[in-house]
């Protein structure tokens, strides 16, 4: 019924109207008595052969919703209800920030796509904490942490520092994002200088604690083969907790539609179908080369049962879903841990 009718329906109107309509409803949803268990009865799938154990955290299943849908988490208990195994909060910056102007979110329906432009736009780190105080669910939350526009990137540690310490006590694992297109100049924070020190002065600050939490990386898809090479040998010299492969690409190439058509969007990262295959080849690249308890969460291009098999087959630890939520509906979460039910059970019987 999604695909055939309430997303055509939704597709007539502006992508970012629609996600903060989803976002009522879901918020609205969940606290209707009695609804959330109804959506979790039609939703969510629990079976042994789902659950997952890296980073010290046990996972009900592999499936997650990956960063930039919940920015604020605002909607994570109504989200949770839709069975995912985890759930990705952020971009979270230290201060609020509106992000790029509007319009800065499109659709490109022809390949399964999506191309934003959002620029971190959030509430800040002190909205979320106070959400993330009153959480009812108990699905394993990830913060994505990343840096205000203002922040130069010489300042940007601190940044990063004031968003792990206010999310400490309420996340389970965090994710230091580096590599978005749409903030000015953080990619750069991906060479090996730059984030050697980031990663090593945020490894610390987390050593200091009582209790560790995982730290994990998130890169972009962009990459050559030589940064790829120094990321491995940061993560493997600093024994960190994962990787997330990868975020969105400013690359077009894999488009079907005109140069018109891509030029009239303008700049901004691309997600869905187009990045699947590239994202693929860096997971497989990073398996190859990474200490094998050093984990990789896919994402990029999931709208079917053979795109998750393929990211576990090329050495993904775990999946995340982002515009195949959008494109398949949240049947998909159902539909992927249905599938890898019987490829778990199968395996164990051969």
């Amino acid at each position: 019924m999604y695909k055939l009718i309430i997303r055509p329906v939704l597709f007539l109107f502006p992508p970012e109207w629609v996600h903060e309509l989803a976002s009522a409803w879901i918020r609205i949803l969940d606290k209707m008595p009695g609804i959330n268990q109804l959506i979790r009865h039609i939703y969510r799938v629990k079976h042994p052969a789902l659950e997952r154990k890296f980073f010290g955290l046990t996972f009900e299943n592999p499936v997650g919703l990956a960063a930039g849908f919940d920015k604020d988490a605002d909607m994570l208990d109504g989200l949770s209800n839709f069975g995912f195994g985890f759930i990705e909060v952020g971009t979270v910056t230290p201060e609020p920030q509106p992000g790029n102007p509007k319009p800065r979110l499109f659709r490109i329906p022809v390949d399964k796509a999506l191309i934003n432009r959002m620029g971190f736009n959030n509430q800040g780190v002190e909205r979320m904490v106070n959400r993330l105080k009153r959480r009812r669910s108990r699905v394993i939350v990830g913060g994505n942490i990343g840096k205000n526009k203002t922040s130069p990137n010489e300042n940007a540690l601190q940044d990063y520092l004031r968003c792990l310490n206010a999310l400490y006590d309420h996340v389970d694992y965090f994710v230091v994002n580096v590599s978005s297109p749409n903030t000015p100049g953080l990619r750069q924070l991906q060479e090996k200088g730059p984030l050697t020190d980031l990663l090593t002065r945020l490894q610390h600050e987390i050593q200091k604690r009582p209790r560790k939490k995982p730290l994990l990386l998130k890169i972009a898809p962009d990459l050559s083969f030589e940064q790829l090479d120094d990321i491995i040998s940061i993560l493997n010299t600093l024994k960190l907790d994962g990787i997330v492969a990868t975020n969105t690409t400013t690359d077009r190439d894999q488009l079907s539609v005109t140069s018109q058509q891509i030029d009239k969007i303008g700049a901004g990262g691309l997600s869905g179908k187009p990045l699947e295959a590239i994202a693929n080849e860096i997971i497989r690249y990073l398996r190859q080369n990474l200490n094998e308890d050093i984990a990789i969460i896919g994402v990029g291009g999931i709208m079917t049962e053979e795109d998750v098999f393929r990211k576990l087959d090329a050495g993904a630890s775990l999946v995340q879903l982002y515009t195949g939520f959008i494109y398949e509906g949240p049947g998909i979460v159902k539909k992927l841990n249905q599938a890898l039910i019987s490829r778990f059970t199968e395996g164990r019987k051969g």
